[in-house]
């Protein structure tokens, strides 16, 4: 199992979404508000720093919890869908999950996703 971390524009929430609706075998997602700021560009404008909340940009982090042979189609539909072409489209990041544990019917493992 992996799970998938995206970090996208909020205006593209939509889009990446209702694309992914379509993978039949994916079981769900979680969408949470976040703040974050990125160094890769900042050289460009001169030294940054990052004292309060203004700074931060507002992101959405997707999470999905997914078997690992729908990982490659998951990522390439987030990447295209929330493909802007402009600074601060995002990241997607992949981690491995060791385990699952569905709370409601004590099922672990795959099952359990």
């Amino acid at each position: 199992m992996k799970e998938i971390k995206a970090y996208i524009k909020r205006h593209k929430l939509t889009e990446v979404t209702l694309a992914l609706q379509k993978v039949e075998r994916l079981t769900g997602l979680t969408v949470v508000d976040v703040l974050g700021f990125g160094r890769g560009r900042a050289k460009d404008q001169g030294e940054r720093i990052i004292d309060d909340l203004v700074s931060y940009l507002p992101l959405v982090k997707i999470e999905i919890v997914c078997m690992d042979d729908l990982v490659d189609e998951l990522v390439s539909i987030i990447e295209k869908t929330a493909h802007t072409g402009l600074r601060g489209d995002g990241k997607i990041y992949v981690c491995n999950v060791e385990a699952a544990v569905r709370i409601s019917t004590g099922e672990r493992g795959e099952a359990a996703v």
